[in-house]
């Protein structure tokens, strides 16, 4: 990988889809944080369905076009489409000569996340999965607490997420892309249960096994499952998650016991107990999608940095753990049609 001597550097690039990911999380966060700003600048959107340019950024109808822009290189693209075109987007990226920041999962099978890193290799580009979630200062809390031990060994994880249906973004569809297989691959296993996936292996590591059931308890006009459970076998201890989009209201819990207390993450309050005694923290806001903007900007940070250096070893490594537990998951479902795409 090339590495730049000046960590100052500018470095220039392309957003690829300009959904509501990329207008309410990722797009802000290039602009609004400084650190962020004075390093990576967005200077084209490839989006065939947007006509009105936002904030003054060429719009470009397709890939092939940022070749043309002016300025200067095109150092890196930011994959914002859905997931179904993540594989594509990143090895025509690579194969350009353009690192790569992409909306997770990048990849969903062992198969595609080697052909990734074979890309990114041989491109000597940088490639990055945006897993901002690890940038949520309530996740960072409860990991720094795991691995201080304040609750002595863990030995039982749980991961509830209750939504009432996929997240549209700005698709006015009867049904969300999210919730169609050609377009999301799959669903709420693969959407949200990506985040809770790569959290679960920074304090865990991978399992020895992954066992899962999906199927649609409400939504019947999609095409991808609704509703998942899964279990994460370990030597010595075990992980369960429950993800649904087909919730009465919206809730997250997490739950970690160990041999000297536990920690919680309910409803905006983060609760650790531990030898009897029990401390409570208010992170209501939190719960507040206007969060995501500064846990963007601290990926975004994090990713200059990896452009600086050009030493993509971790992200690659982290893409690929993430898609082997999606692989087993959907691979061991009972119900034919809900498997992935």
């Amino acid at each position: 990988m090339r590495s730049s001597p000046d960590s100052q550097r500018v470095y220039r690039g392309v957003l690829l889809g300009l959904g509501g990911i990329a207008r309410n999380g990722h797009l802000p966060a290039f602009q609004s944080d400084p650190r962020v700003a004075s390093r990576l600048k967005i200077v084209g959107i490839v989006d065939d369905a947007v006509t009105t340019p936002i904030d003054g950024i060429p719009l470009l109808s397709g890939p092939e076009q940022i070749a043309e822009l002016g300025g200067g290189p095109i150092d890196f693209v930011d994959v914002c489409t859905p997931t179904s075109s993540h594989v594509a987007l990143s090895l025509w990226a690579l194969s350009q000569g353009y690192h790569v920041l992409c909306e997770k999962p990048v990849a969903v099978t062992r198969a595609e996340a080697a052909a990734l890193a074979a890309a990114a290799k041989t491109a000597r580009r940088v490639l990055v999965p945006c897993h901002q979630y690890r940038f949520n200062p309530v996740w960072r809390r409860v990991k720094a607490w795991l691995d201080e031990e304040l609750i002595g060994r863990w030995y039982l994880a749980e991961f509830r997420v209750y939504r009432l249906a996929a997240d549209r973004g700005t698709d006015n569809s009867t049904v969300p892309w999210r919730g169609r297989k050609a377009d999301g691959r799959g669903g709420v296993l693969l959407d949200h249960g990506t985040h809770l996936i790569y959290e679960l292996l920074d304090v865990a590591g991978p399992p020895a096994a992954v066992r899962a059931w999906t199927g649609r308890l409400r939504h019947g006009a999609y095409d991808v499952e609704d509703t998942a459970q899964l279990l994460f076998d370990y030597p010595d201890r075990m992980a369960s998650m429950f993800l649904t989009w087909a919730a009465r209201k919206r809730e997250t819990e997490i739950r970690f016991l160990g041999e000297r207390g536990s920690i919680t993450w309910s409803s905006g309050t983060l609760t650790l107990e531990r030898d009897g005694k029990t401390e409570s923290f208010d992170h209501s806001a939190e719960l507040d999608k206007a969060s995501y903007v500064k846990w963007f900007a601290e990926l975004f940070h994090a990713f200059a940095a990896t452009l600086d250096s050009g030493d993509c070893a971790r992200q690659v490594a982290d893409i690929a753990q993430v898609a082997a537990v999606l692989e087993d998951a959907y691979s061991g479902v009972a119900t034919p049609e809900l498997a992935l795409a």
